[in-house]
């Protein structure tokens, strides 16, 4: 197993060293409140995530009840996160010149996220095609589940000349979406991304994004792990479809055997870490009434992660990504609200 405890504090020449960098799909979320029933409807399968065209977009918009807009992308709500808990966190995405894609901007530097160089496209003539900012439409259940319809637009043309190298190559941790693996460029970004990152002595990290992109890649997911990646991230079913796992135990015991890092969710049972020491279970963090389930997975990942470039134990590690998934599951929308900083400090995990 790698040296995952302590990752490279060496600053690059110009001392702007950063401690996670990740690379995602750049999109706005648009969330509603639905049924079960309408999601069948609909034709998603609920708690997934469906890559939709424009004319699908706009059906499912129209189906949508009153809205809520934010930045999101899977990526880019995990380096809001890590930010949020005071970290150094860089942003590599893409999105047009136009009006979602002036508040994605905004709304992710905002933060405190540094944002790579972005090369967009010409000024799109007609919302909602390839070339304009694409959006992820976000149907959250009764029990607080989340089902994603998404248009990438100008998002799934990424491609590894618009990586922008310097930022990769000053990172502690380049953090990678899974998501990505669906657009042969964005794949071909990721692989350029993993180089960079092994060239500076950074840690690769990815997560599985969804059990559909998993079963779609499960070849080349499991080669990534052979070399290519020091941490996993992963919830129950992704993992198990992974080593084709009969159940979660078999599916540790895999992941435990590749060497790698390993975080793996499991809702309200709280989550297992497979390190060098072996399989470790830690607790969910107690959270009084769960009302949105999107970003509990990425905001995981930015405690986890954020404890890792500070030096924490990988328990630790998962004890934080605890902390700042019971928030985002707590209120509307994938980005924290509450000060991740201040809740840290109160659990022992700053």
């Amino acid at each position: 197993m790698p040296d995952i405890d302590s990752p490279s504090t060496t600053p690059t020449p110009d001392g702007r060293r950063l401690d996670v960098v990740a690379v995602g799909n750049a999109l706005v979320d648009v969330l509603a409140r639905t049924t079960d029933a309408e999601i069948d409807r609909l034709g998603l399968v609920k708690g997934s995530m469906a890559l939709i065209d424009l004319v699908q977009s706009q059906s499912v918009y129209a189906a949508m009840g009153s809205t809520v807009e934010a930045s999101g992308g899977s990526a880019a709500n995990t380096a809001a996160g890590v930010a949020a808990l005071g970290g150094k966190a860089g942003y590599i995405g893409k999105v047009a010149d136009d009006q979602l894609g002036g508040v994605f901007r905004h709304d992710i530097t905002a933060t405190g996220v540094e944002l790579g160089r972005m090369s967009p496209p010409a000024p799109s003539e007609e919302p909602g095609d390839e070339r304009a900012t694409g959006h992820c439409l976000i149907l959250v259940s009764e029990d607080g589940e989340r089902t994603m319809a998404t248009h990438l637009g100008v998002a799934g043309t990424l491609g590894p000349e618009d990586l922008d190298e310097d930022l990769l190559g000053r990172s502690q941790i380049v953090y990678l979406e899974g998501y990505m693996w669906d657009q042969a460029p964005a794949k071909l970004a990721l692989r350029r991304a993993m180089e960079v990152a092994h060239s500076s002595d950074a840690l690769v990290a990815l997560t599985l994004s969804d059990s559909f992109c998993v079963t779609r890649h499960r070849r080349e997911f499991l080669d990534l792990l052979h070399g290519e990646i020091d941490v996993l991230f992963a919830n129950e079913e992704e993992v198990s479809l992974l080593f084709d796992a009969s159940n979660f135990d078999a599916a540790v015991a895999a992941v435990e055997e590749t060497g790698v890092l390993g975080a793996l969710t499991r809702g309200a049972a709280g989550s297992v870490v497979v390190a060098a020491s072996g399989p470790l279970a830690v607790g969910a963090e107690p959270v009084e009434h769960v009302i949105d389930t999107t970003g509990a997975g990425d905001l995981y990942a930015a405690g986890f992660l954020h404890g890792l470039t500070q030096g924490f134990e990988p328990e630790r590690c998962a004890r934080l990504g605890g902390v700042c998934a019971g928030e985002v599951i707590s209120h509307f929308g994938a980005r924290p609200q509450a000060d991740l900083r201040k809740l840290a400090l109160a659990a022992d995990l700053s």
